[in-house]
């Protein structure tokens, strides 16, 4: 896929990708009502598809009408037949591995090649030691695996790892523990499980602070969603981005989810010098609004605190890096290592090609702004790297390959790219 330049856009985007996060837990929360749950602009991409897949083989019916997804949750959950297949979802494996972990059965959870390698230990490890009976590569790290359903006990747990992934698996296994819970973080993940399950009523305390939860065993059926799902922040990003990079432009983004723990890729753009501001609403679970951003001159930043609010757009935040006056680091941020690709060395070779200075450091990038090249870069089947770099190609043309791996999370990118006047050529 070859990226053409582009002058500049005004636009207003109304329908973009819904959110990822919201739909998965959307359709992994409904197993835990006894009622009909109701989701309208749920993601129709690949990942959220395989989720769907899952809670159906699970005994789940689902029903797909226009723009709302319906879910009925089976009266009691049984071993399925086959094997669950997550494709490249980490968020589905993760999840899936903490609900299924004390239900009564025989699981087998599974990936494409390269959700296979990756990390699962730090969702298995604190399970195992409770009771679970979770097997697989490298002990458990690594899927396929086999996860034999057990009654487990209850947890005091304090997470070194700042992870929404991690923090819901626990939260789903405590609703089938012996006792109470007690979960911990050192620093706020992103809390939409959280926010959607205390709309569901579930036995949920949470302090002040965010970091520490109380979890009670489930005694009754939660209460069914029925829920609006708002646009991925993650994905609006590459267009606010792309208006910031192009002079005499300017957009408009509606129905967008404005978490804090989603928008902190905005505010380092905002100290970067973007022009970027915000109209706020609420909904019954999550705050909603609209993004408004113009053409900007950027300037170098330096990021190390709440890394875990922006990982996802961490390849993205590294074009804005290349486009700034002066040198940019991101640190504290290993975590990129084990993402789909190895998003340090992903950005970092693509840059290199395209004539940026950008230097690997062992948890993040230096990058120092530049003229960028036209060039043909990698995607490493990595959907974030693949439309990151299309936003620079905006600017210098570039040719994307394996630019497929899109469609796991943002199915009308390329479409969006069309719509603003990008030429696009296969």
């Amino acid at each position: 896929m070859k990226i053409n330049i582009l002058e500049n856009f005004n636009a207003q985007i109304q329908n973009l990708a819904a959110d990822k996060s919201i739909s998965h837990r959307f359709a992994i929360f409904s197993l835990l009502t006894n009622s009909t749950n109701r989701a309208k602009n749920y993601l129709l991409a690949e990942d959220t598809l395989n989720t769907l897949e899952i809670i159906k083989n699970l005994g789940a019916k689902v029903e797909r009408k226009e723009d709302e997804v319906k879910i009925i949750p089976p009266l009691n959950i049984s071993s399925p037949n086959c094997v669950l297949e997550c494709g490249n979802s980490g968020t589905a494996m993760r999840l899936m591995i903490g609900f299924l972990s004390a239900l009564e059965g025989f699981f087998v959870l599974s990936g494409d090649q390269y959700l296979n390698n990756r990390p699962m230990k730090r969702i298995c490890e604190p399970l195992k030691k409770i009771g679970a009976k979770i097997y697989g590569r490298e002990y458990a790290n690594l899927a396929p695996l086999c996860i034999e359903g057990a009654k487990l006990e209850a947890f005091d747990y304090m997470s070194e790892i700042s992870s929404a992934q991690v923090k819901t698996a626990m939260i789903l296994a405590a609703f089938n523990a012996k006792q109470t819970c007690y979960f911990k973080e050192r620093e706020l993940s992103r809390n939409h499980s959280e926010n959607m399950l205390k709309a569901m009523q579930a036995p949920l305390k949470v302090s002040q602070d965010g970091l520490s939860l109380e979890i009670q065993p489930l005694k009754e059926a939660l209460k069914p969603l029925d829920i609006i799902i708002p646009n991925d922040p993650s994905s609006a990003f590459y267009f606010v981005l792309a208006t910031i990079l192009l002079p005499h432009s300017k957009i408009c983004i509606k129905n967008i989810l404005l978490n804090p723990t989603r928008i902190e890729a905005y505010k380092v753009l905002e100290k970067m010098g973007a022009k970027i501001t915000y109209k706020f609403y609420e909904n019954s679970f999550e705050s909603i609004g609209e993004i408004y951003a113009q053409s900007s001159e950027l300037k170098a930043v330096e990021v190390s605190e709440r890394i875990s609010w922006l990982i996802d757009e961490a390849p993205a935040l590294a074009i804005a890096f290349s486009q700034a006056k002066g040198t940019s680091i991101l640190r504290n941020a290993k975590e990129l290592r084990v993402k789909e690709s190895d998003r340090i060395r992903s950005v970092v070779e693509n840059l290199k090609k395209c004539g940026i200075d950008a230097q690997e450091l062992e948890d993040g990038f230096k990058i120092t702004g530049g003229v960028p090249q036209s060039a043909k870069i990698q995607s490493f089947a990595d959907h974030r790297i693949a439309m990151s770099f299309a936003i620079l190609g905006l600017i210098c043309g570039i040719e994307i390959d394996d630019e497929e791996c899109i469609q796991t999370s943002f199915p009308n990118f390329k479409d969006i790219l069309k719509n603003l006047g990008v030429k696009i050529d296969y």
